[in-house]
């Protein structure tokens, strides 16, 4: 995600033998892929996630039916599974934002509330134990015989997602109604679920690559932007009052699923390669120039780090109280930025997140510096790369710098002292200006030095090597400081240590 501010502070032959064992061995490696094989024909044991969703556009809710095909990846037998719950992060007495975004946030100038409530889970097709935490924030769905490793289980859920009139990822506004992170998404399992906390500042998730098959049914007077590829299941169908038309969106491979219904919107097209980039919008006089800056930008990040894999991109201008936020195949791009020139700039960043958050996974609560200061430090390169711009790569270093040192100096005047640690949680940042400065920031200048410790070549061939890594994987701090002193043949792991525990100074 970028918040709006960090643009005015600093503007990625097999030969056979006809012999029994040859035979045996040729059917063994046919029927081999098929055997491994998961939901959507990948090899690897992948999470599916099958969700049919009906959107009233009168009541502002979502009726959904979701089944999940979960792989047990670890090696401990599980007795259930967790999934988050974003939705519930605007349940009435929670703070969707911090009161300097109250009136971005919400259109009306009344707070306003949403949620989800689950109804029903099911296992194997019988009725299942479920409950959900007193925070909101997870769901923990029992299992009958517990499920060991390399074994898998189907898990039915119902439940109705109510929105609320805010700005944000999930919620209506004026223009766009957002449906980022609406469904319970599986916790990651590591030593055991990992159960992130909602937070203001930020993004509190953290999940695995999966499959999705999503067919949303919603009035026929809304354009549809999503995840994954569309198509079209029934043009047009009486329910109630109003027509309906559904779609069906597939997406593999991907980390999670967001979809956008907007009556405004217009569409425009154009090639990256062998990737359909589109730019949903209304009110854009710049339309055509903020979609050739997403072109670029996908061309950009494909040679600088690693081909962007997946048949589409779309950029989709909404209503959101932030800059920008993004999702696997779709970003969001605030209407109400100030001018084109921050405009193209977020769309820059989150298309940078394709990568860094993606493709390559973190848990964006615990070490939000490890997607968004390489994402915020790539946004730079793409300027460095792209010229015609006319933001130099040295002037942008040289503004992330002075506002570094200016934010230190205010904290320390206000608090007598500065936490500059980077390896902190969403929660553990007091202020917003700190998270961003911790994160964003004092990320990019951190990738700023580690260049200047290597050549140009080396430092590209870094990055490459970490990306093609951890492609569909999640990676961590730990991961990231390894890849690079493996990739460099240079002991990194001191100097990396000092910027992440705060104790490089930046004078």
């Amino acid at each position: 995600m970028l918040l709006e501010k960090l643009k005015t502070k600093f503007l990625h032959g097999i030969n056979f033998k006809l012999s029994v064992c040859a035979v045996l061995l040729a059917i063994v490696c046919l029927c081999l892929p098929l055997v491994l094989a998961g939901c959507g024909g990948t090899a690897e044991a992948k999470n599916c996630y099958d969700i049919s969703a009906v959107f009233d556009d009168e009541s502002k809710t979502l009726v959904c039916t979701q089944e999940v095909k979960y792989f047990n990846t670890s090696e401990n037998k599980l007795n259930e599974i967790c999934f988050f719950l974003y939705a519930n992060t605007f349940n009435e007495g929670k703070k969707a934002v911090t009161n300097a975004y109250f009136d971005r946030a919400f259109p009306s100038g009344e707070e306003s509330y949403g949620g989800i409530e689950i109804s029903s889970a099911k296992v194997g097709g019988k009725d299942a134990e479920f409950s959900v935490s007193e925070t909101g924030n997870i769901l923990s769905v029992k299992l009958f015989d517990g499920l060991f490793p390399d074994e898998s289980t189907e898990i039915e859920l119902e439940y109705v997602v109510r929105l609320a009139n805010i700005r944000h990822r999930l919620g209506y506004g004026n223009s766009t109604i957002n449906f980022g992170n609406f469904f319970p998404i599986a916790c990651v399992y590591e030593d055991g679920f990992v159960k992130n906390d909602f937070a203001q500042n930020g993004d509190p998730f953290y999940s695995e690559v999966s499959n999705f098959e999503v067919e949303i049914t919603y009035p026929s007077k809304f354009i549809l932007a999503s995840s994954g590829e569309q198509t079209e299941v029934s043009s047009k169908k009486n329910m109630g009052s109003e027509q309906n038309k559904t779609t069906l969106c597939q997406a593999e491979n991907v980390r999670d699923f967001c979809f956008v219904l907007s009556e405004k919107f217009e569409k425009i097209s154009a090639s990256a390669g062998d990737v359909e980039v589109n730019y949903y919008f209304y009110d854009d006089e710049n339309a055509q120039e903020h979609l050739l800056t997403s072109v670029k930008a996908i061309e950009t990040f494909s040679e600088l780090f690693g081909q962007y894999p997946y048949s589409q991109i779309s950029v989709v201008k909404s209503d959101f109280c932030f800059g920008g936020m993004e999702y696997p195949n779709l970003v969001l791009i605030a209407d109400d930025l100030a001018d084109a020139e921050t405009f193209d700039y977020v769309i820059v960043h989150e298309l940078a997140h394709q990568w860094w958050y993606g493709l390559v996974g973190n848990n964006e609560f615990t070490n939000a510096w490890v997607d968004e200061g390489l994402t915020e430090y790539s946004t730079a390169l793409f300027y460095e790369q792209n010229a015609e711009y006319g933001l130099d790569y040295d002037v942008i270093m040289q503004n992330a710098t002075d506002t570094y040192r200016n934010f230190v100096k205010i904290y320390a005047n206000i608090f007598g002292k500065v936490d500059e640690s980077m390896n902190r949680n969403l929660l553990q940042y007091k202020t917003e200006p700190e998270y961003v400065n911790c994160t964003y920031t004092k990320g990019m200048l951190l990738f700023d030095n580690i260049r200047s410790m290597m050549s140009d070549r080396k430092f590209f061939k870094c990055l490459k090597a970490y990306f093609n890594e951890y492609e569909y994987k999640n990676s961590s701090a730990a991961a990231l400081v390894e890849s690079f002193c493996k990739t460099s043949h240079i002991n990194l792991q001191p100097l990396f240590s000092a910027w992440i525990e705060g104790k490089v100074k930046i004078n």
